[in-house]
């Protein structure tokens, strides 16, 4: 029997996501809308927000709703010219398609903010070529194929803690850890008085990534790798 929930919307932001007539009055009590989750919801029961916000409120990272899709500011400039209305100018990737656009937003215009949150699963084995992530509390899985995981599998290690991001009861996306440790499977041997040299080389990791690693480093070693930038930080 499938759960019954509401979505609630506060009367601050109802016209700016509703198209009204001027006949049309809002009560002072919240709006309640019906709506159904499936008891096979991978993912806990929640209420859904809708909230509003100002283009002034834009900062990198705000998850906007433009459109019917999801999409997270990379980058933003409030532009004031001298003659004419301001301006934002963002430049915005969608998180179904991975595309990434120039937008500009009128300012004080009100844009829906995108109800995109995170929850905390752990990777626990590649199942052919899907990927399986399990919830530590309720042990139930979700599978994401390789094309949802793209080039994150490189870092990607059986065990790893990662933030699976949800938006419309599907999955949008996945964060790893900033920092990985990983082991050293291949690289040229390392030579004598190599550590103050100040070179590098190219080490193949566990997870079958390539990275630039000191010339001391040989294979065996346990590194620490910047998962946003793919840089070398240090020996574990």
């Amino acid at each position: 029997m499938a759960t019954l929930g509401t979505v609630t919307f506060n009367n601050s932001s109802a016209t700016s996501i509703f198209h009204t007539s001027s006949s049309l009055k809002f009560s002072s009590k919240p709006l309640l809308l019906p709506t159904r989750f499936s008891p096979k919801t991978p993912f806990p029961l929640r209420i859904l927000r809708i909230y509003a916000l100002s283009s002034n409120d834009i900062k990198v990272g705000t998850n906007l709703e433009v459109d019917g899709a999801p999409w997270r500011v990379l980058e933003f400039l409030h532009v004031k010219p001298g003659k004419g209305a301001a301006f934002v100018r963002t430049k915005m990737r969608n998180y179904i398609t991975g595309n990434t656009v120039e937008k500009t937003f009128r300012a004080g215009s009100t844009i829906d903010e995108a109800n995109v949150f995170k929850e905390a699963k752990q990777f626990t084995y590649k199942d052919g070529s899907q990927f399986v992530f399990m919830d530590l509390n309720t042990f139930e899985e979700i599978r994401l194929n390789e094309a949802d995981v793209g080039d994150k599998t490189k870092w990607l290690k059986e065990g790893m803690d990662c933030n699976l991001l949800f938006w419309n009861g599907k999955v949008i996306d996945f964060e790893l850890p900033i920092t990985v440790q990983l082991a050293v499977v291949d690289v040229d041997p390392g030579l004598k008085g190599d550590t103050v040299s100040g070179g590098s080389k190219p080490a193949t990791l566990d997870t079958g990534a390539v990275v630039n690693v000191p010339l001391f480093i040989n294979i065996g070693d346990q590194i620490l790798v910047d998962t946003r930038t793919g840089q070398y930080m240090n020996r574990a």
